[in-house]
């Protein structure tokens, strides 16, 4: 397929969720314990928390940080956890304070090894740390490039690795997550995954026209839709004080942070993943408790702010 020809198909298929707010009745959704809405997961089976608990939330902390942490997410009814190697030390501390709950959740991982051989020796590696035989989802990470599409789909790439951990019930499920359109679009059409992980952000969607064509792609196969950057106002401004530092973005405070979570998760998604900052996780799972889907009203007034705003993605993207 010609670049342009791309580009035209992947607006025309953002152009069937223009219209906001969206129908979640199609969706299934119920309260949880806690009180906190859990989703279906695609055809999976899984109803997962709409808020999900990321494992930078507990990189740097103490042990005893880190189990209070877990259990606090635990009461309020979180299910769905989320780490991958790259977070630091966050697999070394998530897995000794998940490690008594392990049965009740539902724990993702990822790995950023694109061959076969890279993939596996993550795989193995996090399965250790995390003190468990399986993970109930495992993901190719940060995906960007097609070029990487082509290696992780090809002769001795990381979807073979994927695909024989499946066999030997080392992991359930097979997703991705990715940072541009053009490669979530081509792993879609490369391979039957279960779940895609994205960013779903009121002013990439507005602003970067980043984010509606992968959600009506995703849908069309009846994917489990897991997301990322609800919270996320844009790039830190030049010479502004940093005062997340586990957050590379700077995120969304106060009353915005609420109209962002919601906008995300006033679409036909199965949860989102708060910042991992502590603190900020601790404000979306007090918002979701509440979460209300978008007035129209609303969603005019978050367009507004996402057409004012600085999106982190776009597209196109410049690193696809």
């Amino acid at each position: 397929m010609q670049r342009r020809d791309f580009v035209a198909g992947a607006a025309s298929a953002g152009a069937s969720l223009a219209l906001f707010p969206p129908d979640l009745s199609g969706l299934e959704r119920e309260k949880g314990p806690g009180g906190l809405e859990r989703r279906a997961l695609g055809k999976t089976g899984a109803k997962l928390s709409i808020i999900g608990f990321g494992g930078i939330v507990v990189s740097q902390a103490t042990p005893e940080e880190a189990a209070r942490r877990v259990g606090e997410a635990i009461d309020a009814g979180v299910n769905y956890f989320d780490v991958a190697p790259s977070y630091g030390d966050a697999e070394d501390t998530l897995g000794p304070a998940l490690e008594p709950y392990r049965e009740r959740v539902f724990l993702a991982c990822k790995t950023q090894g694109r061959t076969r051989d890279a993939a596996n020796a993550e795989l193995e590696s996090s399965l250790r740390k995390l003190r468990t035989d399986h993970f109930d989802l495992y993901q190719h990470h940060a995906v960007t490039k097609r070029s990487d599409v082509d290696v992780i789909l090809g002769p001795g790439g990381a979807m073979e690795a994927f695909e024989a951990g499946r066999k030997a019930g080392k992991l359930r499920f097979i997703g991705f997550s990715a940072h541009s359109v053009e490669a979530a679009l081509a792993l879609l059409d490369g391979y039957a995954f279960d779940t895609l992980l994205f960013p779903f952000n009121y002013a990439t969607w507005h602003g970067g026209s980043f984010g509606p064509q992968v959600l009506a792609r995703a849908r069309e196969q009846g994917m489990g839709i897991l997301c990322l950057k609800a919270m996320a106002r844009g790039p830190w401004p030049e010479g502004a004080e940093k005062r997340y530092p586990k957050c590379w973005y700077q995120p969304l405070e106060g009353e915005e942070a609420a109209l962002g979570l919601r906008f995300t998760l006033s679409h036909p998604v199965t949860a989102a993943i708060p910042p991992g900052d502590e603190r900020l996780f601790r404000t979306a799972l007090a918002l979701a408790a509440r979460f209300e889907p978008l007035s129209a009203a609303e969603a005019e007034a978050v367009k507004a702010k996402g057409l004012a705003g600085s999106p982190l993605f776009r597209f196109p993207s410049a690193e696809a």
